[in-house]
């Protein structure tokens, strides 16, 4: 409703500057026929036609209709600047009115910092447009004046617009830069990954409560547990691994890193566990692994990770698999032939992905009788350097493979 008043304001005060000019043009129409021509005055009684108004040079009664019309045009003036006087004091406000309109009509725009306005910054308009507007000065000066500074003040709130939408991205800048550089960390040396793990410590406090921290957290833990030297360090980093991968599936069940990492950690507490545990935690590898690959489709490394799942539940001894019959009613099932499939996806996806992938291509190959595959396999595995703890662990099975294999 404020709009629409807004826009009858506007176009009132447009018609009124227009009948001003049509009043103007009447009167001086008036006055120059009225002005004698001294170059043929005459003292007959002719009729000249002006614009509105019959001009009638003759006797008195003639005279007396034209003052009275006269008259009512001089009314009709006052009016309109009276009227003028209105539209200009209503016009400053004209910006307020606009602007709680759209305010009142954009709930999500207001809220966003691109489109707040605080009520400080209208009232200074506001005061700064009515201020410098004096009695002495004309209507088009004014409106002039308030027009520029108007202006002025909508180019200052969008600036401070803009400095407070700088200031709300600033976290999420610091955040993402900090795990770019926790990244960069990870990729490195020993050293550089033990930084990584003491700089997530010390700011899980401020960014605890973020997936995105804490799966990385976890992988910090899996990373420095293959590096580390000793039983019991290797023990606490997969404990810590595993509970904080599992908080952060807690927080986003929709990241695939966080099922990724909270995996591995199960993977490797099943090296520390009685048979119960490692059955247990091998269900929970199970499970992420397969959600893994539902939330990222692409991604080799799940392919890889379920793959070496499949092996170890074929290679399950006898004892084992009464264990796990025992404790939850029926044991993992899986077959070598389950561990080609992923170990071949893994290869569909990233040709030449790991040594160890090739290694246990081979393996598989030669379980299943295929043994020019698997040499084939182990030949491409020699080929390539080792750049993990895995392919470190692969390099050592291959120098029993490839004799066992004829190569």
């Amino acid at each position: 409703m404020a709009q629409a008043d807004s826009k009858v304001l506007v176009l009132g005060a447009l018609a009124g500057v227009a009948g001003v000019g049509l009043a103007v043009m009447c009167y001086q129409g008036f006055s120059s026929s009225r002005r004698p021509s001294w170059a043929g005055y005459r003292l007959s009684h002719t009729y000249e036609q002006g614009p509105d108004v019959m001009l009638v040079d003759g006797p008195l009664g003639g005279q007396a209709e034209v003052l009275e019309r006269l008259e009512a045009l001089i009314q009709c003036v006052s009016e309109l600047k009276n009227e003028m006087k209105a539209l200009k004091s209503a016009l400053p406000s004209l910006q307020d009115q606009v602007r709680e309109e759209l305010m009142g009509h954009g709930e999500v725009r207001r809220a966003s910092p691109l489109h707040r306005t605080t009520p400080t910054r209208r009232k200074r308009a506001t005061r700064a447009v009515t201020d410098t507007r004096p009695e002495g000065r004309s209507s088009e000066e004014a409106e002039s004046e308030g027009g520029y500074i108007t202006a002025l003040t909508d180019s200052e709130d969008e600036e401070l617009s803009d400095e407070e939408q700088r200031v709300e991205e600033q976290p999420a800048d610091k955040f993402s830069n900090f795990l770019e550089r926790i990244d960069c960390l990870h990729q490195g040396t020993e050293s550089e990954k033990k930084d990584a793990l003491n700089i997530l410590l010390e700011q899980r406090e401020e960014f605890g409560q973020d997936s995105e921290l804490l799966w990385r957290l976890a992988r910090a833990y899996c990373g420095l547990h293959d590096l580390s030297s000793t039983l019991n360090e290797k023990k606490d980093y997969a404990e810590n691994g595993k509970k904080i991968g599992e908080e952060a599936v807690s927080l986003n069940p929709t990241s695939a890193e966080s099922h990724r990492w909270y995996a591995i950690a199960c993977g490797l507490m099943a090296e520390y566990d009685t048979i119960q545990n490692k059955i247990k935690n091998g269900y929970l590898f199970k499970d992420h692994v397969d959600k893994c690959i539902e939330l990222k489709p692409q991604d080799p490394t799940s392919y890889y990770l379920l793959g070496r799942w499949c092996y170890s539940v074929a290679q399950l001894s006898w004892i084992e698999r009464k264990v796990a019959a025992t404790l939850f009613g029926e044991p993992p099932s899986a077959t070598v032939e389950d561990a080609l499939r992923n170990f071949l996806k893994v290869e569909e996806l990233h040709p030449r992905y790991s040594k160890a992938n090739y290694t246990f291509l081979a393996k598989c190959y030669k379980y299943l009788g295929q043994i020019e595959k698997a040499k084939k396999m182990c030949e491409d595995a020699c080929s390539m350097n080792a750049v993990s703890k895995e392919d470190e662990e692969a390099q050592k099975e291959l120098e029993y493979l490839c004799p066992a294999l004829g190569l």
